[in-house]
């Protein structure tokens, strides 16, 4: 099946701003939300959503249902071994190097694991309890675990019903259901981790824009599939849309807080419930995206290091977060605790390493289909 080497460089681009996010430095804050009020996560999982429309849906239609099903659960159960091995990472190596010199930031991460080191142990290999900076990829095995049902649903009965529950699912999120959920299973099953220990993103909010990504994804292998086009009206005002969030991310006076501290006008923009603003901003990106996307990219040189990342996008998340665990127990999160030029060179080698471990993966995946 052809590959798409921009979706590859997009989601090795979205790699990249997570890393620079993630990882404490003086670029933290002005790379947060570059592009607006929407951050590297929501491009990153979209991006995911449409290759594996794109991918599984070929292979239901061409191998069958069951197959299509097969190969999600290999994808899940590959990404759960990646999630476990990362958290052994940190509740050995980290916590050790952390305790041993008294590292507040990792400790803050770990608190829940190290007062209840065995319940944080067990829930967190049953994906209950998400430490901070790991908790993106048990909602990604969520919605591996539930899309060839959606899947195979929609290829029979259309897309109109999956994407009017999924809205209502994330109209649901938007109004508490999470909480309400979470006090149900503490009253009836006993569930001892703490709710603000389950990981900061609301998948019963995010599983909309995973969704959309499947059915956009899919829809590309329909037989009367045409190119995605927008009246000259949409376009025009997609990009002013974009143009003002832009100037008002980089220029107001709150930064990535739009309405500085009003909390509830903040929700709106909420990346952790994926808030409606948030939405917006993405759908209007998306629009400017499909529009100038290509003719930008056929302009510029192929960047074949971010295609790498972007093909070898799991190896590289979960070696990105083990560089960051290691600078966070070494330096702490402050974002000025190196010099400049300490900065460059750290984010040099950080990159330079994080290439390295795509090309030896897609090495290895390349030996192993000869």
């Amino acid at each position: 099946m052809k590959r798409y080497w921009e979706i590859d460089a997009l989601r090795g681009l979205m790699l990249v701003l997570m890393t620079v996010t993630h990882l404490p430095s003086r670029l933290t804050d002005p790379l947060g939300q570059p592009f607006g009020f929407v951050s590297a996560a929501e491009g990153f999982v979209l991006l995911s959503a449409f290759v594996s429309g794109l991918v599984y849906s070929r292979i239901s239609q061409e191998q069958g249902v069951d197959s299509m099903r097969r190969a999600f659960w290999r994808r899940a159960l590959k990404v759960y071994l990646s999630q476990a091995a990362t958290l052994l990472f940190l509740f050995t190596i980290i916590s050790a190097v952390s305790l041993r010199i008294d590292q507040a930031a990792v400790k803050n991460l770990l608190s829940y694991y190290l007062s209840s080191p065995r319940e944080g142990f067990v829930f967190s290999l049953l994906l209950v309890y998400e430490p901070a900076l790991l908790d993106i990829l048990p909602m990604y095995i969520f919605f591996m675990l539930m899309s060839p049902w959606v899947l195979a649903f929609a290829l029979r009965h259309g897309w109109a019903g999956v994407m009017f529950a999924s809205a209502s699912l994330w109209a649901c999120a938007q109004f508490g259901l999470s909480e309400w959920l979470y006090e149900l299973a503490v009253r009836y099953l006993h569930l001892p981790v703490p709710f603000r220990e389950m990981g900061a993103f609301n998948a019963f909010a995010w599983q909309f824009l995973w969704f959309a990504g499947l059915w956009i994804g899919a829809s590309r292998n329909a037989p009367d599939a045409r190119p995605l086009r927008f009246p000259a009206w949409l376009l025009t005002l997609a990009v002013g849309l974009v143009l003002y969030g832009l100037y008002w991310r980089h220029h107001g006076i709150n930064g990535q807080a739009p309405f500085g501290g009003d909390e509830k006008l903040n929700l709106l923009f909420d990346k952790w419930q994926l808030g409606p603003l948030r939405l917006v901003n993405l759908a209007v990106l998306g629009i400017v995206a499909v529009r100038f996307g290509p003719g930008f990219m056929r302009r510029i040189p192929r960047l074949h290091w971010l295609e790498d990342m972007g093909r070898a996008s799991l190896p590289v998340f979960c070696a990105q977060l083990v560089v960051v665990l290691s600078v966070l127990a070494y330096y702490g999160d402050s974002q000025t605790v190196r010099p400049w030029w300490g900065d460059a060179l750290l984010l040099g080698a950080v990159f330079t390493g994080l290439w390295g471990v795509a090309r030896v993966s897609l090495w290895l995946e390349a030996r192993k289909r000869a």
